[in-house]
């Protein structure tokens, strides 16, 4: 049937499987269903995946701090050139959550302002604290993703705001995996919005996480609407849990606009897959 573990490319009746919807029919995406093999559209390449750069940046910190329970990990005091550096980056247009000189913030703090309002300065605090530098960091970022077999991934940045940080829905659906054994993580792109010290009360971008997909969002001109997700589906009776990313979804830079179309990717991909006759071949358990 065409299928084969995320990271390696399908032919074209790798789509034979889904239903009427199955992958979109622009970008890519790659999903798994519960213990199954995942699956990837065809001719899958390189693209910009904007900030689901920052699921394997969250990784990094858990797999050096992990953190699990109530735990809040380590403490961190913000400085005053992070708290210009945000200033700054807002300036350019980044998404950027506020910080204060002389603020603290926690390991969870800093991973929940790094996943759900998504900020790039949170991004860049984190890969200094966790290796030391940015530059150490970017090439921790790459060493894991050839570990995790990430072969068409390339870091040059920890947040993704760098539209040379490319990689593809199947790669992308390693690392989020791989992120997701830390409950924390999951946790965490649960919530729709949190409170944060000096930021005050923050939103989670995903849009579809009202209807249960709850996951990490990317999205810019380049990148376009991007999401990597996670959602609880009954296939042949049994509970399972839908793993997958869309990349490259929606038109023009409108961020409302883009992560729209990621989630309604997201979604008619899951439905197309659920929805299929019992028994039929394709991304199931195994």
């Amino acid at each position: 049937m065409g299928f084969a573990a995320a990271g390696h490319l399908l032919s074209d009746k790798g789509r034979t499987y889904l239903g009427p919807v199955g992958w979109p029919q622009v970008g890519e995406a790659a999903l798994v269903i519960g213990n199954g093999r995942p699956a990837a559209s065809p001719a899958e390449h390189p693209v910009p995946i904007a900030s689901l750069a920052k699921v394997m940046t969250a990784y990094l910190t858990l797999e050096r701090f992990p953190i699990g329970g109530t735990q809040d990990g380590f403490t961190l005091t913000v400085s005053t050139a992070q708290a210009q550096a945000a200033a700054n980056d807002g300036g350019q247009g980044q998404s950027v959550v506020t910080v204060r000189a002389g603020e603290q913030l926690t390991e969870r703090q800093l991973l929940e302002a790094l996943l759900i309002p998504s900020g790039n300065n949170i991004a860049q605090i984190l890969a200094t604290q966790v290796a030391g530098s940015e530059t150490r960091f970017l090439a921790e970022m790459n060493a894991e993703a050839r570990a995790l077999g990430m072969d068409h991934t390339i870091y040059t940045d920890p947040s993704g705001f760098d539209p040379s940080t490319v990689s593809t829905a199947a790669d992308q659906l390693r690392v989020f995996r791989r992120a997701m054994r830390f409950p924390v993580f999951g946790q965490i792109v649960s919530m729709p919005d949190v409170t944060l010290p000096v930021a005050g009360t923050v939103t989670n971008y995903d849009p579809v996480i009202a209807e249960g997909y709850a996951g990490k969002t990317g999205s810019d001109s380049a990148a376009k609407g991007c999401l990597a997700f996670f959602t609880d589906v009954t296939v042949g009776g049994r509970r399972q849990t839908a793993v997958g990313v869309v990349l490259g979804q929606g038109h023009g830079s409108d961020t409302p606009g883009l992560l729209a179309a990621a989630g309604e990717a997201a979604e008619q991909l899951v439905d197309s897959v659920v929805a299929r006759p019992s028994g039929a071949g394709g991304i199931g358990e195994h």
